[in-house]
């Protein structure tokens, strides 16, 4: 989908731009699954630098208690045989595991000092406690933040859940949040044995439907998915079309979802600009208003790579 020299332009925007955590995580993913060893080890190494003491990795931002998990889930992957990587493995996991603050059901907060519950968690912490094998523990996160924000009228995922007041903090369904869920359990699949990787692929297969039913007509989705008078996301596009392509791939979503991957992609490679920037994206580094963003850069070229894939398969 992309040619060679776009492909370098859109990698560059990204790798050029500011980053948080999170960012650095979808920033590794890239890394990896375009074959860029040596730079994916270097972004690793400065995650452990930026290591705050309670473990949480790459974290520039004091107040986010799970983000740093998704380039944990590289950092783990690169630590056998080298000490230093895996003893800040180590703490980075035991921070997820035990010393990040949650719901007395375990369900962990997304920030430090709010007892609230965020679509985005999903993203951050399913596949990395599924990549440890910790397969029980990914699936009480996926259960707990479900109950608390997926609306099984329409299939889409609330945004923010108040612990507190036991009620939606925000109930809207962010396409961005919509995304991260679908994305992150993508990616869990094949890390989850048996049936939690069945029941993964279950809700991606029912949230990229629930998401389609509401796509517009240039392709693209809104950033509140429901809300037509609302600006358009063109990170939800990638987001989606990573997952439906990997699901097609890795055949446990039916062959017809690599074509819808594929027509999704196509909408966002539409919206570069000159310099390889995604063009409409919720903007860095406050997400309140169409621009650009590194997580807007890292999904399509993940969606890319995804295509290749699947056209190879």
């Amino acid at each position: 989908m992309l040619d060679d020299a776009t492909r370098e332009r859109v990698l560059t925007a990204l790798l050029v731009g500011q980053r948080h955590s999170w960012e650095q995580g979808v920033t590794a993913a890239v890394l990896e699954q375009t074959g860029r060893a040596a730079a994916l080890r270097v972004l690793v190494d400065d995650a452990v630098a930026r290591q705050l003491p309670d473990g949480r990795l790459a974290e520039l931002d004091p107040a986010c208690a799970v983000n740093s998990a998704a380039v944990g889930l590289f950092v783990e992957r690169l630590a056998a045989g080298d000490p230093g990587l895996a003893a800040a493995a180590a703490r980075q996991r035991a921070w997820v595991l035990t010393g990040a603050p949650r719901a007395a059901d375990g369900t962990l907060f997304h920030l430090l000092g709010s007892r609230e519950v965020w679509a985005d968690t999903v993203h951050m912490v399913v596949p990395y406690l599924a990549s440890l094998g910790e397969a029980a523990a990914a699936v009480a996160q996926l259960d707990g933040h479900r109950a608390r924000l997926r609306d099984p009228r329409t299939g889409l995922w609330s945004a923010r859940w108040d612990e507190d007041s036991g009620t939606l903090a925000d109930a809207r369904a962010w396409g961005t949040g919509n995304g991260w869920v679908a994305a992150g359990l993508a990616r869990a699949v094949r890390e989850l044995p048996g049936r939690a990787g069945t029941a993964a692929a279950a809700e991606v297969h029912e949230l990229l439907d629930a998401c389609l039913r509401l796509r517009r007509p240039d392709g693209l989705f809104g950033d509140v998915l429901d809300e037509p008078a609302r600006p358009a996301d063109t990170d939800v596009a990638s987001m989606l079309a990573w997952a439906a392509l990997l699901g097609a791939t890795e055949g446990w979503l039916p062959a017809r979802y690599g074509e819808v991957g594929e027509d999704l992609l196509g909408s966002v490679v539409g919206c570069l600009d000159a310099l390889g920037r995604v063009t409409g994206a919720s903007a860095a580094p406050h997400f309140d208003r169409p621009g650009h963003s590194p997580e807007a850069q890292a999904f399509l070229l993940l969606a890319d790579s995804a295509h290749r894939s699947w056209r190879a398969r």
